[in-house]
């Protein structure tokens, strides 16, 4: 049975909403650690295991790979039973990935942390389905995109202290090659998933549910999401969009050890994974400076802006030599902080019954993450690691052209947008100025329930009530 009809996130009280945020956000961290610290193993396991860059790209393999495949399952998953259960099923699935890191490192078997990883992939795809998707629907979709880069401003917290101990642990006297660090901190990456299932045991997580996303937005006159799935062109085209981006993105973190040991001005392994922990700084900031533009900028544009930022930095970074590469470097990874939670709530907007559907869908696009470094890692072997940037450069220029697609559909349909708009408070209005309260049942409030249907004294009531809200 699918879970009851819940509430909106704009109809939940003001603690209770801060409650739900806070909880949901703190798994992002716990995915953003897992992510920090996948990119150093890349490297570490070229020096322990003696293979080469494109064979160290397997982990990536595995653990986007695992967004491929699990994401729709994930999504099918809470569109039956609920964010909280699935919430609840990505954290065991993460903690019995990383548990099993243990045994591959006391056996020193690359192939087993192939594994594991891909374990831990198809853990954290639920979680980001669960948490990308609800704290997009958390409130007012005007502000989507400002709370979503906000939460993922903390997965970004945690991707820079992973290599922080990296650089700390790792690639320091003889556990530059060994492998005994990396049972003990993995040990407490599973400790952390069954201390947050626990947590979530626990707490009351408001369920907000599609029938209750549905009538918010039929309330609009908005009723694009009666439509079947294959026809929600802006979820379809942001899967493709996310799928080339997070690629873009993943193929950049992945080789930064090696672009900064390869400059030749004399950057060990060590401090290129502090360099790297900086480079993740640089992408958190960026972050939390993109949460205060998203709440006057419109999101679409803001992407456009910011994609073609990553075209020009990508292009840099593999033409230039020394520290002009490091310097265009940290650019890129400032103006990729806001594409993943763009493309996501870009994308997700408005889709009603299909809100669930199509957060699994988007988040299936992380699996570009699994067959762009493989790419880059040919490159950089045939080449170098520097040419390879140019591999990235692809994904950004079809995440831009997504978002001008985007921008030119707003203009056709209401004018060219630059300021951040409420779309809902909108139509509400327009539906105040062209409609007595009376027709407002029949006509609009229904949406595709019987026209003939009577209305009563408290339907009547209700319509006026959202008319007046409209207005204000």
């Amino acid at each position: 049975m699918a879970p009851p009809a819940g509430t909106t996130g704009t109809q939940l009280s003001r603690g209770r909403w801060a409650f739900a945020f806070a909880l949901v956000t703190s798994l992002f961290f716990t995915w953003g650690f897992a992510y920090g610290l996948l990119d150093v193993l890349n490297s570490h396991f070229q020096t322990v295991f003696g293979i080469s860059k494109l064979q160290s790209t397997m982990l990536q393999l595995a653990y986007f790979g695992a967004y491929l495949v699990y994401a729709p399952i994930a999504g099918v998953f809470m569109r039956r039973y609920g964010y909280k259960k699935g919430i609840h099923m990505g954290l065991g699935l993460y903690s019995l990935g990383a548990i099993f890191f243990w045994p591959s490192a006391k056996f020193e078997k690359y192939g087993g942390f192939v594994g594991c990883t891909f374990v831990i992939g198809c853990g954290l795809a639920s979680l980001e389905v669960a948490a990308n998707s609800y704290i997009a629907v958390l409130g007012s979709p005007k502000y989507a995109a400002a709370r979503l880069n906000f939460s993922q401003g903390f997965q970004g917290v945690a991707s820079f202290a992973g290599p922080l101990i990296a650089g700390r642990w790792f690639f320091t006297g003889k556990n530059a090659t060994s492998l005994d660090t990396v049972q003990w901190v993995y040990l407490a990456v599973a400790g952390l998933g069954v201390v947050l299932n626990i947590l979530f045991y626990f707490c009351d997580l408001p369920e907000i549910t599609e029938a209750a996303l549905e009538e918010e937005i039929h309330v609009a006159g908005i009723t694009k999401e009666q439509e079947p799935f294959l026809k929600q062109y802006r979820c379809i085209f942001g899967w493709v969009a996310q799928t080339c981006y997070v690629g873009a993105q993943v193929g950049v973190a992945s080789f930064t050890v090696n672009f900064l040991v390869d400059q030749g001005i004399g950057i060990s392994q060590s401090r290129a994974s502090t360099l790297f922990s900086l480079c993740q700084i640089t992408f958190t900031v960026g972050r939390f400076v993109g949460v205060a533009i998203l709440n006057f900028i419109d999101p679409a544009l803001l992407l456009s802006l910011y994609g073609m930022c990553c075209i020009a930095f990508s292009i840099a970074v593999s033409q230039a030599n020394a520290w002009g590469g490091v310097a265009c470097l940290f650019c890129l990874f400032f103006f990729e902080s806001i594409c993943y939670p763009c493309i996501f709530t870009i994308g997700t907007k408005n889709l009603g019954v299909h809100t669930k559907r199509g957060s699994g869908l988007i988040v299936m696009g992380v699996g570009g993450g699994a067959w762009y470094p493989p790419a880059q890692g040919g490159l950089a072997d045939s080449v170098n690691t520097k040419t390879s940037y140019l591999v990235p450069m692809t994904g950004y220029v079809i995440m831009t052209i997504y978002a001008f697609g985007i921008v030119l559909d707003q203009a056709v349909k209401g004018g060219f947008r630059v300021r951040n708009i409420d779309e809902l408070a909108v139509e509400r209005i327009a539906i105040a100025e062209a409609f007595p309260p009376t027709a407002l049942p029949d006509s609009i409030a229904r949406g595709n329930y019987p026209k003939s249907a009577p209305s009563s004294e408290s339907d009547k009531k209700v319509d006026e009530e959202y008319v007046e809200d409209a207005k204000v």
